[in-house]
């Protein structure tokens, strides 16, 4: 049995008003009626209160990692607080473009650009090129040679460092398909090529050991190795990526944004790094400013083993159960602080077995067909993981603020669905 959501999981402007769940002043259950579900509520003012404290957390610098949560509202919010931009394709690019981020505060990952994002990058002028592997270094200085202008480096080393995290979101480990492995050598191999090449200009390093990381000492760790790494080579910039976790039920704990930057930035001190230190957070700026709102389509009780809950969304709108395992608070946000005594598995509307959202969730001992079921923290990897399967339509997302909620991105239709299939 579990008692009333903890609040700490909600966003920072959340309120209870006679049990009901309000974000940004909008009543939750409210817009479930006016938008329909599955629907994605934010709290404007706590993204914009993240972005701030990252700025003022890494004076050097602060990339948003887009990846986490993009759409061109997202893109504006982030650089309007003074946050630059970690997009990783052509489509986070076009995308960032679009929102009217200047291009030279945007910084350019992935670990196989094609030639035609490079060369997107490059005619675009984007502040950074985070190198990635020797044939991207071969692209660069193919479309330099062709006239496009030698772009700014950082190159990405793997510093060895085993963060712990779910295997598939580890990115430091020697074993990895990003960057450079400092073990192996090829770390100073590929900043010894950048510093001589005449089509980039090396500007430093660049590292990231994975993502929903909460030890700190791991972080640090991987600071005081790439500050080893780089120091004969005397970078301008040190860039320690993101990973920073968050809480996503009862119980789990993680630093906050400032003691984050407090461990990495007192390594780099320690260690004697003159260079510019930056990071890239990005689940830590938009995870906890959002939930996810369902309707509850069916439960089916089978006597002596399970009672399942199925819901409007699923799979396509939260993949990190099935990807990862990840855990999830369930709550009704019409009562939202009643206790929550009932086991239920929590599933979707997918054709798939594996279609799980929370697979032993806590609710409501009434909890009812029509009835709305919310799901705190979904601000990141939900949205931008999303997919059609199932020729399902992707949710909306509202920016909530002062009592008004307004639509970032709309509900599909199946005209949307319709458009790209020529037939």
């Amino acid at each position: 049995m579990a008692g009333p959501l903890p609040r700490y999981l909600l966003p920072d402007n959340a309120e209870i008003v006679d049990g009901r769940l309000h974000v940004g002043g909008c009543d939750v259950g409210e817009l479930a009626d006016e938008y329909g579900t599955p629907l994605f509520v934010y709290d404007e003012q706590h993204l914009r209160a993240r972005c701030r404290e990252a700025v003022a957390a890494f004076p050097d610098g602060v990339a948003y990692a887009t990846k986490a949560f993009l759409c061109r509202a997202m893109a504006r919010l982030a650089f309007d607080e003074g946050m630059s931009l970690d997009v990783a394709t052509g489509g986070e690019l076009a995308v960032a473009l679009a929102a009217g981020v200047s291009a030279d505060r945007l910084v350019f990952h992935g670990n196989d650009k094609s030639e035609k994002e490079l060369a997107e990058a490059l005619d675009a002028g984007v502040g950074r090129i985070v190198v990635d592997s020797f044939d991207e270094m071969d692209r660069i200085e193919r479309l330099v040679a062709s006239g496009l202008p030698a772009p700014d480096v950082l190159v990405r080393i793997t510093p060895g460092v085993e963060a712990h995290t779910h295997e598939f979101v580890r990115t430091g480990q020697d074993d990895t398909k990003f960057g450079f492995t400092v073990s192996a050598g090829l770390a100073d191999e590929a900043v010894r090529r950048a510093a001589k090449s005449p089509a980039m200009r090396l500007r430093g390093v660049h590292a990231h050991i994975g993502s929903q990381v909460f030890r700190l000492d791991s972080f640090v760790e991987a600071a005081r190795i790439v500050a080893r790494m780089a120091a004969p080579y005397r970078p301008e910039e040190l860039s320690l990526g993101g990973g920073l976790g968050v809480p996503y039920v009862e119980g789990e704990t993680a630093p906050s944004i400032t003691e984050w930057a407090e461990a990495l930035l007192g390594a780099c001190r320690e260690e004697g790094v003159e260079a510019r230190v930056t990071a890239e957070p990005g689940r830590a700026i938009t995870a906890a400013a959002a939930v996810t709102v369902y309707r509850v389509g069916v439960i089916k009780e089978i006597p002596g083993i399970r009672t399942y809950v199925a819901v409007d969304g699923g799979m396509s709108d939260n993949p990190r159960p099935v990807l990862y395992g990840s855990g999830y608070e369930t709550f009704r946000p019409t009562t939202t602080d009643a206790p929550r005594p009932r086991r239920v598995r929590v599933v979707g509307k997918h054709c798939e077995s594996g279609d799980v959202l929370v697979p032993d969730a806590w609710v409501p001992d009434d909890l009812a067909v029509g009835d709305l079921l919310a799901t705190p923290v979904t601000g990141a990897y939900g949205h931008s993981m999303g997919s059609n399967y199932n020729k399902v339509l992707r949710p909306p997302v509202l920016f909530c603020r002062d009592g008004d909620a307004r639509v970032v991105v709309r509900r599909e239709t199946y005209e949307d669905l319709l458009r790209l299939d020529v037939g």
